[in-house]
C-alpha cells in the first residue's frame, strides 16, 4: 500500500483535513478531549478523565509480556524512545486485583489463574491490562470497536480478558498478520512470524466497511483473459435470467436470448451497449455477456489472514527506527473497516503515532497517550514528511490529566463528609477503626492530579494516620502498605 501521497492527492487530504477540524466542535461535546491531542503520561490516568461513551475506536498495541527491553537506535529519528516489556507482580498489583474482584469477578478468576498456569509475571502483566480495559470499555461508545494487537506470548491469556470486559458474544474476529518473513530463529521449532489482533466491539450495533485485497495474478491471469481497445483487463458474466421470463426473449444484434431470457430489459441492453459493456461472440451462435472490468473491481473480501500488509522497511519513507513500529497500512485498513470520516479514533499506547497519522491521513479525529514525551514531535514531523499538509499538522502536546464534562458539578465537600459519615458506619475506609468526624480527612479514591473527581463516589473518609500513609497515591497503594503492617 502506497506510504507517500502524490501531488494530485494532496489538496484533496488537506480539503479533508479542513472538514476534520470543522467537525472537532460538535466532538468536543461528546468527547472532552480536542482532536489531534496527545497526552503524554500514565494512559489510565488520562483515560479516567474522559467521558463516557466518546471514543468510536480504539487500537492498542501494548507491551507483550515478552521479557525483552526495546530502544530505538542512536541516530534513528526514534532515538531515545525505550520501553521494558517485562512485570514482575508487587504488592499494589494484589490490590489491584482485589479492586478488579469488586467490579468484575470473572475477570479476577481469570487473572488468578494466570499465575497458576503461567507465572507470577503473567498475572502482574494481566493486571495492568485489565484495570486499562474497564476504562476503555466506559469510553467506547455503544457503536465502538476495539483491536488489541498482541503475539502468542498472552494472547490467549488477553483473549480471555476481553470476552470477560466486552462480553464473548462481541468477539468478532483474531486477525492474523503476517509481520515478517520465515527466518531461522530457533532450531527447535517453527519461526515466529505472525502477530495477532483481537478485534471485539462494544454491542452488535457496530460500524463495519467490508476491506478488500488485490487479486492475485493467477485470479486475474485466469478470469480476466480479455482486453479492449483501451487496453482494460475485463472478465464476462452470463447475462442469462435465472428463472424463466418470456417477456424478455428479444433478440439483439442478430443474437438469440438464453432459454430463460435475458436478465435486463432491451433499454437496459441498449445502453449497456452504448457503454461499451457488452462482449460480443464472433459466432452469432454465441450468447452476449456483460463486461466486468478489473480496474472497478474492489478485489477480494479481506479474511482474517493479513499476508499482503508488509512490515516496515529498511528504506520505507515512514521508517522511523522506533521499537515494535507497525505499518501505516495496518492501522489504515483498521480504521477504514471500523469507523467512519469525523470519528474519533484512540490509540492510549501510541507509540510513534502510526494510528495518529493514519487517522489524520483518512479524515478521522484522534487523541494519544504514551509515557514518551517524543510521540508528540514525531506525529509532527512524520505529518510533513509523509502527509505532506502544509505546515504539518500541530498535535496538543498535554501531560495533565483531562477533566470529564459530562457529570452534574459534585455538592460541596462538608456535605459529602456527612453522608459518608454515616455510609462508612463511621469507620476509617482504611484501617477500619472507629472514630469521632472531627477526627476524619476527605479523601480522593483516585487523586485529582490523576483524574480523580469530587463527586461522592470517588470520595472516602481516612483517619489520619491512613491519610498521610496513601498520600496521593492510590487505594491500592494503601491497602498493600496496611497488609504489610499487620
Amino acid at each position: 500500500m502506497r506510504v507517500g501521497l502524490p501531488p494530485s492527492k494532496k489538496q484533496s487530504l488537506y480539503r479533508r483535513t479542513l472538514k476534520t477540524m470543522a467537525t472537532t466542535t460538535a466532538q468536543t461535546a461528546i468527547c472532552n478531549i480536542p482532536n489531534r491531542t496527545i497526552f503524554e503520561g500514565d494512559n489510565l490516568d488520562v483515560m479516567r478523565g474522559m467521558n463516557d461513551g466518546c471514543i468510536d475506536l480504539i487500537y492498542l498495541d501494548p507491551p507483550f509480556n515478552s521479557n525483552r527491553d526495546y530502544a530505538a537506535p542512536i541516530g534513528s529519528k526514534a532515538a531515545g524512545a525505550a520501553f521494558k516489556d517485562t512485570w514482575d507482580l508487587t504488592d499494589v498489583d494484589e490490590a489491584w486485583h482485589n479492586e478488579i474482584a469488586e467490579a468484575d469477578l470473572a475477570l479476577y478468576k481469570i487473572i488468578d489463574a494466570s499465575q497458576y498456569s503461567h507465572g507470577s509475571g503473567m498475572k502482574s502483566y494481566l493486571i495492568m491490562m485489565a484495570v486499562r480495559m474497564l476504562e476503555m470499555r466506559r469510553i467506547l461508545k455503544a457503536t465502538g470497536s476495539i483491536y488489541l494487537h498482541c503475539d502468542g506470548t498472552a494472547s490467549h491469556y488477553l483473549k480471555a480478558l476481553m470476552d470477560a470486559v466486552f462480553g464473548r458474544r462481541n468477539f468478532r474476529n483474531e486477525v492474523t498478520w503476517k509481520r515478517t518473513s520465515s527466518h531461522n530463529d530457533a532450531a527447535r521449532n517453527y519461526s515466529s512470524i505472525t502477530d495477532n489482533l483481537l478485534f471485539y466491539t462494544k454491542s452488535d450495533q457496530f460500524t463495519f466497511q467490508t476491506q478488500h485485497t488485490p487479486y492475485s495474478e493467477e485470479h486475474i491471469a485466469n478470469s480476466y483473459r480479455y482486453v479492449d481497445e483501451n487496453n482494460r483487463r475485463y472478465a464476462t458474466r452470463d447475462l442469462r435470467s435465472p428463472s424463466p421470463r418470456p417477456n424478455l426473449t428479444y433478440d439483439y444484434k442478430g443474437y438469440k436470448p438464453h432459454s430463460n431470457g435475458w436478465s435486463v430489459s432491451l433499454e437496459r441492453m441498449k445502453q449497456l451497449d452504448a457503454e461499451g459493456r457488452l462482449h460480443f461472440p464472433r459466432s452469432k451462435d454465441g450468447r452476449i455477456r456483460l463486461k466486468r472490468y478489473l480496474d472497478e473491481m474492489p478485489g477480494v473480501p479481506a479474511a482474517n489472514i493479513w499476508d499482503d500488509i508488509k512490515p516496515v522497511q529498511s528504506q520505507a519513507q515512514e521508517r522511523l527506527g522506533y521499537p515494535t513500529q507497525k505499518p501505516l497500512a495496518l492501522l489504515e485498513r483498521i480504521i477504514q473497516a471500523s469507523s467512519n470520516e469525523g470519528e474519533v479514533v484512540l490509540d492510549p499506547f501510541c507509540g510513534c503515532a502510526t494510528t495518529c497519522i493514519a487517522a489524520e491521513r483518512l479524515g478521522r479525529l484522534w487523541i494519544g497517550i504514551d509515557l514518551s514525551p517524543m510521540a508528540v514531535r514525531l506525529v509532527e514531523q512524520r505529518a510533513r514528511n509523509e502527509l505532506g499538509l502544509m505546515g504539518g499538522v500541530q498535535a496538543i502536546a498535554r501531560s495533565d490529566i483531562p477533566m470529564r464534562t459530562d457529570r452534574e458539578p459534585p455538592p460541596p465537600l462538608r456535605e459529602s463528609k456527612v453522608v459518608l459519615y454515616g455510609t462508612q458506619g463511621g469507620n476509617c475506609n482504611g484501617c477500619g477503626n472507629h472514630f469521632l468526624p472531627q477526627n476524619f480527612t476527605i479523601d480522593h479514591i483516585i487523586a485529582t492530579v490523576k483524574g480523580g473527581t469530587d463527586h461522592i463516589e470517588n470520595l472516602q473518609l481516612l483517619c489520619g494516620y491512613c491519610n498521610s500513609l496513601k498520600g496521593d497515591r492510590p487505594m491500592e497503594y494503601l491497602r498493600a502498605r496496611l497488609v504489610r503492617a499487620v
